[in-house]
């Protein structure tokens, strides 16, 4: 039987035209990234089931591709339940390597710690546009900075980046888990309720106020609760700049909301603002929750219109580093979406800068071993001299040979005949 030549379902092969546009984006973004004084590091695409099974990572535990045992741990016939059998998964994200990582290297790191983690991870999700199974995620990270510069420099930093790779009219929406939790007191859910009333909340780009309002109501929560609270909402609609929603909220919700998170999330904004080098709106955002239970304080995200929906966000994770070392260590990090900024870029049409630089030297199949030799030559000259050279035999169809190498970006051929 023949093997099978396409890829499993959610993953996919990278063709050449792609694989150049992503070795541009890594190289803008390590080159911005190290500018802000991030450092690249590296962790394994596995991890013990157990950290990855934390209840911190939101619905994205119940998308583990899990490892079965090896060897002689590996007793089937004896296996009562899945611990029986599974030992390891594969990573969904990079923000709970790190966290394993900063507990198992502090003492050889440096605080803050700015972290720059690139690399694959993998989701058994239902493949669509922008979403795979297997998938690129590039995270900053600062761990050990308590205070809101980590919010400024990770924004910034990020915004940067995307206005480097020419992207426009974007927005940064940002919101506070302790803002979240502030409105859900204040209309009277308790507090073992907020992260079921967040998972209705988070859905309400996709089925308005109304369809929220219908969800809360159907999961037994009072009508009186869920109207004071969606009415919190209703008086934020049309409040996209922070310091005025925060202000909104500071009068309404009372004693109930913290001022440091309100104090802290107007001066990010004064910071982020004044200080843009890139075309975009930060924008405050209610209903924005981020998935990850794992989140504390500050949350954000990258909307770009091209794409309509997440093109990457993240947030303050205070407590995430406690639980592997019993003591807690301040973590922000901003994750870039990048195999959607991929697809805009390929939508796009995007071109490379210094792509033009190519040339391709079609050789006669005639060609002598002398004048081989001397082609060889001149294309080491020209690649001394910058540019990128291809050096092939001539086929018998030039024509639609050229027009092949065409769509690998060489439009600058030079034809080589036998004397």
């Amino acid at each position: 039987m023949a093997l099978k030549k396409k890829p499993v379902n959610g993953m996919k092969d990278i063709m050449p035209r792609e694989m150049e546009i992503r070795d541009y984006v890594t190289g803008v973004i390590k080159e911005t990234y190290r500018s802000f004084g991030f450092t690249p590091i590296e962790t394994p695409c596995m991890e013990d089931i157990g950290n990855l099974s934390s209840k911190q990572g939101g619905e994205n535990e119940k998308l583990i591709f899990k490892v079965l045992k090896r060897g002689e741990k590996l007793k089937l016939e004896e296996a009562k339940e899945e611990a029986d059998v599974v030992d390891y998964g594969m990573r969904y994200d990079l923000t709970l390597p790190l966290s394993r990582f900063y507990a198992n290297h502090a003492n050889d790191l440096p605080t803050p710690f700015k972290a720059l983690q690139i690399g694959s991870v993998w989701r058994a999700d239902r493949p669509q546009r922008g979403r795979y199974r297997q998938f690129t995620q590039c995270d900053i990270d600062i761990l050990g900075e308590a205070s809101n510069i980590a919010e400024i420099e990770l924004i910034t930093a990020t915004t940067t980046c995307l206005g480097k790779l020419g992207f426009k009219n974007f927005e940064i929406r940002i919101n506070e888990r302790r803002i979240l939790k502030a409105m859900a007191s204040y209309a009277g859910f308790k507090e073992e309720e907020y992260d079921d009333v967040f998972i209705s909340l988070d859905k309400m780009d996709k089925i308005g106020l109304d369809g929220v309002r219908e969800d809360l109501i159907s999961h037994g929560y009072d009508e009186e609760i869920v109207n004071k609270y969606l009415d919190v909402f209703s008086l934020l609609e049309g409040q996209r700049e922070v310091a005025t929603a925060v202000e909104k909220l500071l009068d309404t919700l009372g004693d109930a909301l913290d001022q440091d998170a309100a104090v802290s999330l107007k001066e990010i904004a004064a910071a982020v603002n004044g200080n843009k080098a890139a075309d975009f709106e930060l924008v405050f955002d209610p209903t924005l929750v981020r998935g990850m239970s794992y989140y504390t304080g500050t949350i954000f995200e990258i909307a770009i219109p091209e794409f309509g929906g997440s093109c990457g966000g993240g947030g303050r994770y205070d407590e995430m580093i406690g639980k592997f070392t019993g003591q807690n260590v301040p973590a922000c990090g901003f994750s870039i979406g990048f195999e959607r900024i991929i697809l805009l870029l390929l939508e796009q049409d995007f071109k490379v800068p210094g792509s033009d630089n190519k040339i391709c030297y079609l050789v006669d199949k005639k060609m002598s071993a002398e004048g081989l030799a001397n082609i060889m030559k001149e294309a080491a000259e020209a690649r001394n001299a910058g540019r990128q050279v291809l050096v092939v035999k001539m086929n018998k169809n030039k024509k639609f040979q050229k027009e092949q190498l065409e769509t690998q970006g060489y439009h600058e051929f030079k034809d080589f005949y036998a004397d």
